[in-house]
């Protein structure tokens, strides 16, 4: 074992170590005010709120765990399914501050950045790049989601089908005939005992 006397250099990394913790720390400090209980009216727009998102590639950014995140939520505003669903499930009487849309979307978010379960939602809570691809200064946590869930019966779960429905025809309807020459088919055979 040869040991070899501690450089100047080696005194530049205890620095930048100690400004990597700075800047957690500080992030850190941010997502604890974002998620710092609300102020307790109602508001008249949902949570989930970008509207001007644009991807660059640059030397200094700030990585997303599920990159794509920003381009559905746009494609979603943009066929409308978010004020769909505001409108035709609105059964929650004040939004403090998250509408029917912010709960469906944050479920189905939490599915796409490769959650399994509504406790993963705590992870996308405390990501700062997923809350600002979003637009959204917080989102719901696992119990709050969870209390929705339960308030769902059979009328909502006809009428948010409904609305897929309705949106699905929207998106085909701004195919071009082209994409309707062919269909693909893509079946399953596997047999499994229920």
């Amino acid at each position: 074992m040869v040991l070899t006397p501690i450089s100047s250099r080696s005194t530049g990394v205890f620095e930048r170590n100690a400004t990597i913790r700075q800047r957690i720390a500080t992030r850190k400090r941010r997502i604890m005010r974002r998620l710092q209980r609300a102020e307790r009216r109602g508001t008249d727009r949902p949570e989930l709120s970008t509207t001007n998102l644009h991807y660059e590639v640059t030397d200094r950014a700030r990585a997303i765990t599920c990159g794509g995140i920003g381009a559905v939520h746009l494609l979603v505003k943009h066929l409308g399914l978010e004020q769909a669903i505001n409108e035709r499930l609105g059964f929650l009487k004040v939004h403090l501050p998250y509408h029917e849309s912010d709960h469906l979307l944050n479920i189905a978010y939490n599915l796409l950045a490769s959650g399994t379960r509504l406790e993963h939602l705590e992870l996308l809570r405390n990501d700062e790049v997923h809350l600002d691809a979003l637009g959204a200064r917080r989102i719901l946590d696992p119990t709050t989601a969870d209390d929705f869930c339960r308030r769902f019966d059979v009328e909502h779960i006809n009428a948010l089908q409904n609305v897929f429905d309705a949106t699905r025809m929207k998106a085909w309807s701004r195919q071009s005939s082209d994409f309707f020459k062919e269909v693909i088919i893509d079946a399953d055979g596997t047999m499994v005992e229920t």
